[in-house]
């Protein structure tokens, strides 16, 4: 069974972080040199993808969505690709247009005009018949992929680990802001990244402030629970319940295997 990918409206997220952080106090179920990791750690992060995908795709493969595309009638238009970018919240576009910066003339290209019209909207127009095959066959190219984990990157990854950081959290909890960043985008709605995060902190300070992880990142995904259900499309809630959530309830800050989950229904495993 292929899960859908279910995403709101994104947009490019603002740099949250300043300079240095200063680290704080060792929780005691992680060593210090386990508490210095974060998700960017490579090893760490290979985990938050498969994660993301058994929610996305019902497959730990995430390297086989690149091809993946789409259109779930969420209102998006179309899905595609590792993170589920879309065609009618921006990101689609930003991506297309970075592989067109780098390879000039790519299958892709044709499609720019388009994809700025229908950028906010849940059309196709100007992208059928032909987008979805050459978006597979873009697929194919290494450049492609590289701009696909670019994107990811700067605009979801990269963001969410840095807010983690600063808010004094580890691994798991870095991973639950990214989740949250992936379905929810940032942007200034009730239910984007930035308010679930404004809602934890109304009942739990972060580690950075002198708070207990595990109580902050409790409130963290109540919030998010919360959010998820204000959308029909987000209204099974495994992925918190029987996926972040059981990692919580074990304690295991650092996210480290093995790790046994459930998303829909489905048992995944990461020895």
């Amino acid at each position: 069974m292929h899960t859908p990918h279910i995403h709101t409206s994104r947009r490019t997220l603002l740099a949250l972080i300043g300079a240095s952080l200063v680290a704080g106090p060792v929780i005691a179920t992680q060593s210090a040199s386990a508490a210095a990791v974060g998700l960017d750690d490579p090893a760490k992060k290979e985990i938050a993808m498969k994660l993301v995908s058994s929610a996305e795709n019902s497959s730990l493969d995430w390297k086989a969505q690149y091809k993946y595309i789409e259109d779930i009638g969420d209102g998006r238009g179309y899905t595609a690709g590792i993170i589920g970018f879309c065609s009618g919240t921006g990101d689609m576009l930003d991506l297309v247009e970075l592989y067109a910066q780098r390879k000039p003339g790519n299958v892709l290209a044709k499609y720019l005009p388009a994809l700025r019209t229908v950028d906010g909207t849940d059309s196709h127009q100007g992208l059928d018949p032909g987008f979805p095959g050459d978006w597979a066959r873009a697929a194919q190219d290494s450049a492609f992929q590289q701009a696909q984990n670019d994107e990811r990157d700067r605009v979801y990854f990269n963001p969410s680990v840095q807010q983690g950081k600063a808010d004094g959290i580890g691994v798991l909890g870095q991973f639950t802001y990214y989740d949250a960043i992936v379905m929810h985008g940032n942007g200034g709605d009730s239910t984007s990244f930035g308010s679930i995060r404004r809602r934890a902190l109304a009942k739990a300070k972060p580690p950075a402030q002198g708070g207990d992880e595990v109580t902050y990142l409790n409130a963290f995904l109540d919030a998010r629970v919360w959010a998820m259900k204000q959308e029909e499309a987000h209204s099974d809630t495994s992925r918190v319940d029987t996926a972040q959530r059981v990692f919580l309830q074990k304690r295991n800050l650092s996210l480290n295997p093995p790790l046994d989950w459930k998303v829909y229904g489905d048992s995944f495993h990461i020895g």
